[in-house]
C-alpha cells in the first residue's frame, strides 16, 4: 500500500504545483530527480517521489531534513526476490525496467484519492508507460533525462532522422556551441542506435528501446541537469529538433550547498555509505589543497575484470598522487577472485595513508566539495560530470558505454577540463574492450593533477565553469528562472501565457 511520508498538518493550496515525480531507480538517475523535485519544492511547488520500500528508506533522511513539501510515495515492485536495482541480476535488468510499468496501476489510484490533485507527472526516460498515466489523469508530462543538453540532441537527430528515412542527419556532422570550441560529431563516435541498451537479452531491450522512442514524441516539455551558460547552443537547439520545452534546471547537486546542514545532508545523499562520513573528512583534512585524486566508475558499471582492476590500482599506485578510490563491492568480496581481493588488500598495505580504498557506496558529492580533492577520474556518467562542473573539479575520463562517450567529448573538447584515458567506442563486433594499461592510468593522473602549463589552465577553466554554474541557481540565474516558471507553468489552474516558456524559448 502507498503511503505519504508527511506531517499531518501538512496543507497545501488547491493551486499549488504538485509535480509527481517517477525516477528510474539507479542512483544516476534517482539521486539528481530527488534533487531537481527539492529545487521545485523550494520555489513554492509541492513534489512527490516514487520509490519502492528500500529506496524511500534511503532517501528520508535527507528529504524529511530538508523541511521542504517533498513527499515519497512508497509503492511495491518485487523482482528476483528484492526491489533494490543493485542486487537485481545483470541478466534480468531489462525485466526488470518492463515491470515498472506495473506500478502504473497502483500508482493512478493512489494519486486520484490523496490531496492535493496532480498538475504535472515528471518520468525518467526509460519508464514509457508514464505516458498513459499523465494521459488518464489528464495532466501534462515532462522527462527529466539524466544526460547533457548535447547527449539530447544526437538522440533527437537520429530519431528525427529515422523517421523522415534519410541518412543525412545520421551521416553528416553537426555543431553545437560550447563555452570555448566548437564539437563536431561523425559516426562512429555518435553510431546509430548509440542509446539504445546492451546486446544482452536483445529482445526485451528492444522492446523498450521502441516503447521508449515512442514516448519521447509525446512530452510536454524535458528537465535537464545542465545548464543555459554550460551549453548554450545545443540546449535552444534540442528544444528547436522537435519544437519542445527544455528546461535547464542544473546543476540540480548544488540545492544541498544552501543547506544548514551542509555535512549531514551530503552524506545522506542517496544511499548508506559504505565509509563514515566523518572518517572520510578526517583522512582528506590530512592532505594538501587540491591533491587527492577521487576515482568512481558509477553505481551501475562494475568495473570488475580482474586484469583491469589491477592495472587500474598499479597506474593510480604509479602516478604518486594521493586518491581515494570507490570499488565495488563485488570486486573486494570475499566470493569473488581471490587475486583480486588480495590485490586490493596489498595495495591498502602499501599505500596506507596515500590511498583511501572505498567498498561500496561513497558519498561523494561531500568527497568532491573538498578542499583537498583536485580531480576526479570517472565514467563519464552525467550525473558525476555535473557534479564536477559544480565544484569545479578537472576530471580524468573513462566512459563505458553510450551516452558517456558524448559526454567525455564535452569535458575533454568543449569544456577543456579533461583528459582521456584513451577508451575508445566499442563496435559489438569487436568484442571485449581491451584493458587499460597501468602507464595510460598513470599519464592520465599525471596530467590532470600535475602543475604544468597545461594542467593549471584546465583548473582555471574547471573554475570558471564552477563560477558560472553557482551563478546559474543564485536568485536570477538561469536555472533559477526556469524553476520559478516551472512552478508558474504547472499550477492547478495553468496559464497559457507565452512569458512562462522556458528562458530559452523566447
Amino acid at each position: 500500500m502507498a503511503c505519504w511520508r508527511a506531517n499531518s498538518d501538512d496543507v497545501v493550496a488547491t493551486t499549488t504545483a504538485h509535480f509527481v515525480f517517477v525516477p528510474l531507480m539507479h542512483h544516476g538517475h534517482l539521486i539528481p530527480a530527488v534533487d531537481a523535485a527539492l529545487q521545485l519544492a523550494a520555489h513554492g511547488a509541492l513534489a512527490s517521489v516514487v520509490v519502492t520500500p528500500t529506496y524511500a528508506a534511503r532517501l528520508r533522511p535527507a528529504v524529511e531534513s530538508s523541511g521542504l513539501p517533498v513527499r515519497l510515495v512508497e509503492l511495491p515492485l518485487d523482482l528476483a526476490g528484492t526491489d533494490d536495482v543493485d542486487r537485481i541480476p545483470l541478466d534480468q535488468e531489462a525485466a526488470y525496467l518492463l515491470a515498472t510499468s506495473r506500478l502504473r496501476g497502483p500508482l493512478e489510484r493512489h494519486l486520484r484519492v490523496h490531496a492535493p490533485p496532480v498538475t504535472c507527472v515528471v518520468s525518467d526516460i526509460c519508464h514509457p508507460w508514464t505516458t498513459g498515466l499523465a494521459s488518464s489523469l489528464g495532466v501534462p508530462r515532462l522527462s527529466f533525462l539524466g544526460m547533457s543538453a548535447y547527449c539530447l540532441l544526437c538522440l533527437q537527430t537520429e530519431h528525427h532522422a529515422a523517421a523522415m528515412h534519410s541518412a543525412y542527419a545520421a551521416a553528416d556532422p553537426y555543431w553545437h556551441l560550447m563555452p570555448e570550441e566548437p564539437v563536431e560529431v561523425k559516426l562512429p563516435t555518435a553510431p546509430p542506435g548509440f542509446m539504445r541498451l546492451p546486446a544482452s537479452e536483445k529482445l526485451a531491450y528492444e522492446k523498450l528501446a521502441y516503447a521508449v522512442e515512442r514516448a519521447c514524441v509525446d512530452v510536454d516539455g524535458v528537465l535537464l541537469n545542465t545548464f543555459l551558460e554550460l551549453e548554450p547552443g545545443t540546449v535552444v537547439d534540442s528544444g528547436e529538433v522537435r519544437s519542445v520545452n527544455v528546461w535547464a534546471v542544473g546543476p540540480v547537486s548544488l540545492f544541498h550547498q544552501h543547506e544548514h546542514q551542509h555535512v549531514a545532508a551530503l552524506a545522506a545523499r542517496g544511499n548508506a555509505p559504505a565509509v563514515d562520513a566523518d572518517e572520510c573528512l578526517q583522512w582528506l583534512d590530512g592532505k594538501e589543497p587540491s591533491s587527492v585524486l577521487y576515482v568512481s566508475f558509477g553505481s551501475s558499471v562494475l568495473h570488475g575484470r580482474p586484469e583491469q582492476v589491477m592495472e587500474t590500482g598499479l597506474g593510480l599506485e604509479a602516478s604518486g598522487h594521493p586518491f581515494i578510490w570507490v570499488v565495488s563491492p563485488e570486486n573486494a568480496g570475499q566470493d569473488q577472485d581471490e587475486e583480486v581481493r588480495g590485490f586490493l588488500e596489498d595495495l591498502e598495505g602499501r599505500l596506507s595513508g596515500r590511498g583511501l580504498l572505498i567498498k561500496g557506496w561513497a558519498p561523494q558529492q561531500l568527497i568532491l566539495s573538498h578542499a583537498s580533492v583536485g580531480g576526479i577520474m570517472t565514467h563519464c556518467g552525467w550525473n558525476s560530470t555535473m557534479e564536477a562542473v559544480a565544484v569545479g573539479l578537472p576530471v580524468v575520463t573513462w566512459p563505458h558505454m553510450a551516452h558517456q562517450f558524448l559526454n567525455e567529448m564535452l569535458s575533454v573538447q568543449s569544456m577543456g577540463t579533461g583528459v582521456s584515458v584513451g577508451v575508445e567506442w566499442l563496435k559489438e563486433e569487436d568484442g571485449e574492450v581491451a584493458v587499460v594499461e597501468r602507464g595510460a592510468v598513470e599519464k592520465a593522473v599525471r596530467s590532470i593533477m600535475g602543475g604544468g602549463d597545461e594542467a593549471v589552465e584546465r583548473r582555471t577553466r574547471a573554475a570558471a565553469l564552477a563560477t558560472k554554474a553557482r551563478e546559474a541557481v543564485r536568485e536570477g540565474g538561469s536555472a533559477f528562472i526556469n524553476l520559478r516558471r516551472l512552478v508558474r507553468r504547472y499550477q492547478a489552474v495553468m496559464p497559457q501565457d507565452t512569458s512562462t516558456s522556458p528562458q530559452i524559448r523566447y
